[in-house]
């Protein structure tokens, strides 16, 4: 949930014709490059950076709100051979209390597939699931894969904030995200997808992020 993400360039932050904004130092959250992943061996010299993303979500299912709180992702992005790569670092994300399932909690995680190459049609695309944890449910209960899709929101244009380090805040949405019934849940998992109202077709629901990135050069 490109959970999202905005995977352009320096050059294309700017090319975005923002005018940079300001934030003081305790408005922008802290950016953590631990995860950062090494650019690949045969990477062009001087064209990979890493980008950092915090982000607050929130994922709406029929109606209903789930606030998601803070998500942590980063990814390396740069040449090989002339051509556009990247590389996946992490997603991280703290478990987050469900509405109308008392004591019952939801984490998400990375699903195996991203893509942050923006272009005319779309943001970027990533690859989630989400774990759900409670006394009486399996312990491989979960939600997923869910594939989205992000858009830029027009409600949360792109600002660049900083050009020294670049930092950017903007917003992404999907609309048309599917969200698919639980798995591994064990004799309650019926009840938890009544209660969410799952499996959600594409229309049903929706996934807004805003996001501060900050970009380091690798």
């Amino acid at each position: 949930m490109k959970l999202l993400a905005l995977g352009a360039a320096a050059a294309a932050v700017a090319a975005l014709g923002v005018v940079p904004g300001t934030a003081s130092a305790d408005e922008l959250p802290t950016f953590d490059f631990s995860d950062c992943p090494a650019p690949p061996a045969n990477a062009d010299p001087g064209t990979w950076r890493c980008e950092a993303f915090v982000s607050q979500g929130k994922l709406t299912i029929h109606g209903t709100e789930l606030p998601l709180g803070e998500m942590r992702l980063t990814f390396s992005e740069g040449r090989v051979n002339g051509e556009y790569a990247q590389v996946f670092g992490a997603l991280r994300h703290e478990p987050v209390r469900v509405p109308g399932l008392a004591g019952t909690t939801l984490q998400l995680h990375y699903g195996g597939y991203s893509d942050f190459q923006s272009n005319d049609e779309r943001r970027g695309e990533l690859d989630v699931y989400a774990t759900l944890r409670h006394p009486l449910l399996g312990k491989d209960c979960r939600i997923g894969v869910i594939h989205t899709v992000v858009h830029d929101d027009p409600a949360v244009p792109p600002t660049v904030l900083s050009t020294n380090p670049t930092t950017v805040h903007f917003g992404v949405v999907d609309r048309d995200l599917a969200v698919p019934a639980t798995t591994g849940c064990g004799p309650l998992g019926r009840l938890v997808d009544r209660r969410l109202g799952l499996p959600s077709p594409s229309g049903e629901n929706t996934f807004h992020q805003t996001t501060y990135v900050r970009y380091k050069p690798l």
